[in-house]
């Protein structure tokens, strides 16, 4: 990562919490109510709002917040050629994993226009020159985006994999060389970290064992050497998790996965597996989530603090020490999601003049 951070650099996972507003320009676009001009300076103006956000609340890394994204993965799914939507099962009630959106591949999945976030990157890169100057675009930046093991999750191979001894390896295969692809993009057009989002990593599969989704990180990571982070992440739709959240079970992920930096969630864990980190000989960097973004609590910087102590207890050097939030901001309000950025710089300032 990069040199000139300071002791314990603070960062956001990745999404930020988007303004109210835009909930209703959402609506007013599925409505058919707003043109090309109106979502270009809608997301703009949001985006702006998001990187503003974390340079005051005084974050070391920045990030474009992912509001040109919406919902994660789930609307980058229109970024994929090959794919027929599958009707949801459920549409009522309270929302959740069952009522989002499933796929089958009938063609060869591919992304011959991109993921879309070089655009994304160029825009953060000139806010942040715009605000802090070149040195900071040039070196404080991070892009997140879904890895191969998250996409395929909600895809089926179709008619176009029928053929294959193994389906769905075949597809996550063809998602591999996307996600790679728009990782070389970033890193060619300047972008100084990368980071795969991960939440399929925790899932159990039938088909789909630790090593082959061990492999298919790493290949992605080759396009980004030294730059690469990986989110190993529960999930956190409307600030639920989907799995158990237990490291034990993930301990040969932790060890293998050839990133910079694990970003890894601790404080809706009850600060749960340090010492399982701590022992990991694989020489990545931790990013540890500090702040929990899956609770209405806001922190304060005395107990960000406290959290931080803990996980220098436990035995990870401050030198490969990040601190972060659990997940990114998007199912929290405006108003919290910053506030708990801003305990989070506050906190590990604290730790920092007791280091």
């Amino acid at each position: 990562m990069t040199q000139d951070l300071p002791l314990f650099p603070t960062m956001g996972v990745g999404s930020h919490a988007a303004p109210g507003w835009l909930f209703s320009f959402r609506e007013a676009m599925r409505a058919g109510k707003a043109g090309p001009a109106d979502v270009d300076e809608a997301y703009g103006d949001a985006t702006r709002t998001a990187i503003a956000d974390q340079i005051q609340a005084g974050l070391d890394l920045f990030s474009d917040g992912e509001l040109t994204r919406d919902r994660f993965v789930y609307a980058m799914y229109d970024r994929l050629d090959g794919l027929n939507r599958q009707p949801v099962a459920r549409r009522l009630g309270v929302p959740g994993y069952d009522r989002t959106p499933g796929y089958v591949a009938d063609e060869r999945v591919c992304a011959p226009r991109g993921l879309g976030l070089v655009e994304d990157y160029l825009f953060l890169r000139r806010e942040v020159a715009r605000q802090l100057g070149e040195e900071a675009a040039a070196t404080r930046l991070k892009m997140a985006l879904p890895g191969p093991i998250t996409f395929v999750r909600n895809i089926r191979a179709g008619r176009a994999y029928a053929h294959e001894s193994e389906p769905q390896l075949s597809l996550l295969d063809d998602l591999v060389e996307a996600v790679k692809a728009e990782v070389q993009a970033l890193v060619d057009a300047g972008c100084p970290l990368v980071q795969l989002d991960e939440p399929g990593l925790t899932y159990p599969s039938d088909w789909l064992d630790q090593e082959e989704s061990i492999r298919a990180v790493n290949r992605v990571g080759e396009a980004a050497p030294g730059q690469f982070l990986v989110h190993v992440c529960f999930g956190n739709n409307a600030s639920r998790p989907y799995t158990p959240r237990d490291f034990d079970r993930l301990d040969r992920v932790l060890e293998e996965l050839a990133a910079d930096c694990l970003v890894l969630e601790f404080a809706n864990r009850e600060m749960a597996g340090l010492d399982l980190v701590a022992r990991l000989s694989n020489p990545a960097k931790i990013a540890a989530g500090v702040v929990d973004v899956k609770n209405f609590h806001l922190e304060t910087a005395d107990e960000v603090a406290r959290r931080v102590e803990r996980v220098l207890a436990a035995g990870i050097p401050a030198e490969k020490l990040v601190l972060t939030a659990d997940c990114g901001l998007s199912a929290l309000p405006r108003w919290l999601g910053v506030r708990k950025l801003e305990a989070l710089a506050a906190g590990a300032k604290l730790v920092r003049g007791r280091a």
